[in-house]
């Protein structure tokens, strides 16, 4: 693909997430959004029009066979993105999947298997990795600001009124903390710390077999460790601090796409670093993607597939720890 092509954006599941991306497409040269679909033709037809986007398909197979979109965002329920995910790589088109990746490991598993067979690019949408302040926390525990990095904490929570038809608490759905906000967690210690050598769950469960909350602590053969809370039962600040040999830097609220982080060096006063985000903060995954595609990568260096598996296991483990039992939707084209 050369350099000056346009990148054509195709989105699957107009819903509230894909709403707010759509205006972080202004901050991104070279990238164009053209086309949504839905299982509904009115509803991809109203996103269309909000959006100023050229084309609304009432299906999501019809936005695979779409000629003229280049990557799809897929913004479906968890259930779903397997499904899509596998019949978009078939047809050859780049993928920039929401977290969660999948709803099972196994899931995520078969996408990746199928991505890297195809080569063909695809990134879950880890949004964090890519802010501005997050990118700095990494490159000062790169050079050593913190000496070697022994501990993680992160939690992220909220309080939601227990609603069994509402898409966090359906089971069919993808429902529970773990999906919706552990990813966060999981994922931010695993960026800092890898994969770890043992997954500790306790927590407890709504009415409909999804999980309210869920507190996990990753331990690691050397002894390092993450400690994690994630909950739709409770709110927590968003914070998250990693700890080093040397000190330790504090992610202020909400750390998932923090504007400021603050270093504690042993022996020295505190450095405040802010660095905000372009746009709602969507632009720099959405740039990462376009970046990749126009250079000919198949794989973000990143947001590896590696890392989005090894997240993924994390998750399936706790859920199977909590007795939380999650499936793809194998009908999610239709």
């Amino acid at each position: 693909m050369p350099v000056s092509d346009e990148i054509r954006w195709g989105v699957v599941g107009p819903g509230r997430i894909a709403g707010n991306v759509m205006a972080d497409f202004a901050h991104v040269p070279g990238a164009r959004p053209v086309a949504v679909a839905s299982r509904s033709a009115d509803r991809a037809a109203a996103f269309a029009q909000r959006h100023g986007l050229e084309r609304a398909h009432g299906s999501y197979a019809e936005i695979l066979a779409d000629p003229d979109v280049d990557v799809l965002y897929v913004a479906t329920p968890h259930p779903q993105h397997c499904a899509v995910a596998l019949a978009a790589i078939d047809a050859g088109k780049a993928l920039l999947v929401e977290k969660a990746f999948t709803a099972t490991t196994e899931g995520a598993r078969e996408v990746v298997g199928r991505a890297r067979e195809r080569g063909v690019f695809v990134m879950e949408a880890m949004w964090t990795r890519f802010q501005p302040a997050v990118v700095r926390l990494r490159e000062l525990v790169d050079d050593g600001a913190i000496g070697e990095v022994r501990s993680v904490q992160a939690d992220l929570g909220v309080a939601r009124e227990y609603d069994p038809a509402d898409r966090l608490f359906a089971r069919e759905l993808g429902g529970g903390a773990l999906l919706d906000l552990g990813v966060y967690v999981v994922s931010f210690a695993q960026m800092l710390l890898g994969d770890p050598d043992t997954v500790t769950a306790t927590g407890s469960l709504f009415p409909t077999g999804v999980d309210a909350e869920a507190a996990l602590l990753l331990g690691y053969a050397d002894g390092r460790s993450a400690t994690l809370t994630t909950s739709l039962r409770y709110p927590t600040p968003g914070q998250a601090r990693v700890f080093g040999t040397a000190g330790w830097i504090d992610v202020l609220p909400r750390f998932h796409h923090p504007r400021t982080i603050v270093l504690h060096r042993s022996g020295a006063e505190p450095e405040e670093v802010t660095l905000p985000p372009s746009g709602t903060g969507y632009a720099h995954e959405l740039a990462e993607v376009t970046g990749c595609l126009r250079a000919g990568r198949t794989e973000s260096a990143v947001m590896p597939l590696a890392d989005t598996l090894a997240v993924q296991t994390v998750l399936g483990q706790a859920a199977e720890q909590l007795g939380v039992r999650h499936a793809e939707d194998p009908h999610a084209l239709g």
